[in-house]
């Protein structure tokens, strides 16, 4: 499931900004500081990094950024979590987690992302007890109760704590207040796990992820920044973010492009001429 906003329009969502976001840091700061330490669940996207940012800054080292490692969790997105939190000095530490051996994430049916959830609160939980730790936290922001998130339910059922929420942040707000702070991540691109490239219904396997990750890798090499390559078995559906797609649909370019997706392992490649969205794949909800 995405679980990240697209950076398109961010700079000038800015310049909109009903009211100076900084009174809402001060109350996230203040909330963070009421958990008395906390484990962050990290992935390095722009609220995930912003969030563990802030508990280092108001809990130092009573805070524990915790990012989970599983073959839905990119080499990419791995090397972008540990650059951050090691330039912020952040305490950090990996995890494994295994939602590949539930045969209901597997079946990748709407509920995946509840299953995937579930396991990380659960590893992120015993991380908490084991370490004495005061409460686990997540990067839920106030613009995310807009849209079909079940991993939310999880975090509901484990008490995982919101404190972006809480404060009241928007995405908007997350990207000026990290933009503010020197944040390498203020303007990341939009982050999910791989598994949300794979149409529900359609088994997530270990094998697909990692073409799609190959795939993904093969168009940052051309300089994309920010793409998905979605799973339709065979078919692999590219989007690019809207102001990029001129450039991909270039004859040469979209020439060199399917050609190098097929060498991942896709046996036809479509440009999808929509762009990039966040959650493409919940369209197909809506007709059921």
């Amino acid at each position: 499931m995405e679980n990240e906003m697209e950076i398109q329009g961010t700079r000038k969502d800015f310049a909109s900004l009903p009211i100076d976001p900084g009174e809402k840091q001060e109350k996230l700061k203040g909330r963070l500081r009421e958990l008395g330490s906390a484990v962050v669940a990290f992935s390095g996207g722009a609220d995930s990094a912003y969030l563990a940012w802030m508990a280092h800054q108001a809990l130092g080292e009573r805070a524990l950024a915790v990012t989970a490692l599983s073959p839905s969790f990119s080499a990419h997105d791995r090397e972008q979590a540990e650059t951050f939190a090691r330039r912020e000095n952040l305490r950090h530490e990996f995890v494994e987690t295994h939602e590949f051996e539930n045969p209901l994430y597997v079946m990748n049916q709407a509920d995946r992302c509840y299953h995937c959830k579930t396991e990380l609160f659960g590893v992120l939980a015993k991380v908490r007890a084991e370490r004495g730790f005061g409460a686990v936290t997540y990067g839920m922001n106030a613009d995310d109760r807009k849209d079909f998130r079940p991993g939310h339910r999880a975090a509901s059922e484990f008490g995982v704590v919101a404190p972006l929420l809480d404060a009241g942040l928007t995405k908007a707000e997350i990207r000026e207040l990290s933009r503010r702070a020197g944040l390498a991540t203020w303007d990341r691109p939009a982050s999910a796990c791989l598994s949300s490239r794979v149409p529900y219904g359609m088994p997530v396997t270990v094998e697909n992820l990692s073409r799609v990750e190959q795939a993904e890798n093969a168009l940052r090499e051309f300089g994309f920044r920010q793409v998905r390559v979605r799973s339709h078995g065979e078919l692999a559906r590219i989007e690019i973010a809207p102001d990029e797609l001129p450039r991909a649909l270039q004859a040469d370019m979209a020439e060199t492009l399917a050609a190098r997706i097929r060498e991942t392992g896709f046996t036809y490649v479509t440009l999808d001429l929509e762009g990039y969205r966040q959650g493409s794949l919940n369209a197909a909800l809506k007709k059921r």
